[in-house]
């Protein structure tokens, strides 16, 4: 038996975009652990690209998050053929960035409450959606980022989403622990080379920054932060609740590393 012991459980993975994403290298080890994995997706185009990357006879459902009704009605139609879910994988954030990144106080209420509302507002929806299809010890997580406490200014108004979410992660907790043991929990990465983060301005230079602060030298790596998701998701992470796990390679401790000090004072 597999120290995880996912096989033959049904998992539920929102937001697989491309080989890139943390939902695909998730999907990718439930899958090599014997798992069922159940997609669902933004749209018709975002169906044919995981089409083109997952296996074959992979089910995978279209749902925009920005509407309920979407979400009540795939929640039913997958409920409906799988009664017994035993996670859920929220990997969804959007940020409006068109305009090109200006001033935070110059950001736009439309572009703020849509990123609320895919980011973070929707793991609610989903996750009151499939309730009563939830295992009674499933387990839940979603992507949040590494830390909410720093003002990284090319990542505007996506971090107080973040921040939001992860509030979020432990109210779902307390509200389910009135009827359940379902566990709610935030992945919490450093900086991936994703293609969500590609957009996002000025991030190359924020991800070579980070690549210096990690202790090791080297960038988190997608599977990196896959891999503990597995352990979210299984029994084996039991004791583990409305906690925001934080994969970083120990950037956050390094920052006054006297070599990235001694860089910086010579420019």
């Amino acid at each position: 038996m597999s120290f995880l012991n996912l096989e033959s459980k049904t998992f539920v993975v929102f937001g697989v975009a491309n080989r890139k994403s943390v939902a695909y290298e998730i999907a990718c080890g439930l899958t090599q652990e014997g798992a069922k994995v159940i997609h669902v997706v933004q749209d018709s185009e975002r169906q044919e690209t995981a089409r083109k990357i997952l296996p074959e006879d992979t089910e995978i459902h279209i749902c925009n998050v920005e509407n309920e009704e979407e979400i009540r009605s795939v929640a039913k139609s997958i409920g409906e053929n799988h009664p017994k879910i035993h996670g859920l994988v929220h990997s969804i954030a959007y940020a409006n960035f068109e305009d090109g990144m200006k001033p935070f106080h110059e950001t736009k209420k439309l572009h703020f409450l849509q990123t609320m509302d895919v980011s973070c507002f929707s793991l609610i929806s989903i996750c009151d959606a499939f309730q009563m299809y939830l295992d009674e010890k499933a387990s839940v997580i979603t992507i949040s980022i590494s830390t909410t406490e720093m003002t990284a200014e090319s990542y505007g108004w996506m971090a107080p989403a973040k921040a939001a979410l992860n509030s979020t992660v432990a109210f779902l907790a307390k509200s389910f622990s009135r009827f359940s043991q379902v566990r709610f929990n935030a992945l919490c990465p450093g900086l991936l080379k994703t293609s969500a983060s590609a957009g996002i301005p000025g991030y190359i230079d924020n991800y070579l920054y980070a690549e210096k602060c990690t202790l090791r030298g080297k960038a988190l790596e997608t599977k990196e932060v896959a891999n503990t998701g597995l352990f979210l998701l299984s029994d084996a992470s039991s004791g583990i609740n409305a906690q925001h796990i934080v994969i970083d390679a120990g950037m956050r401790i390094n920052y006054f590393d006297k070599n990235i000090i001694e860089t910086v004072s010579r420019t």
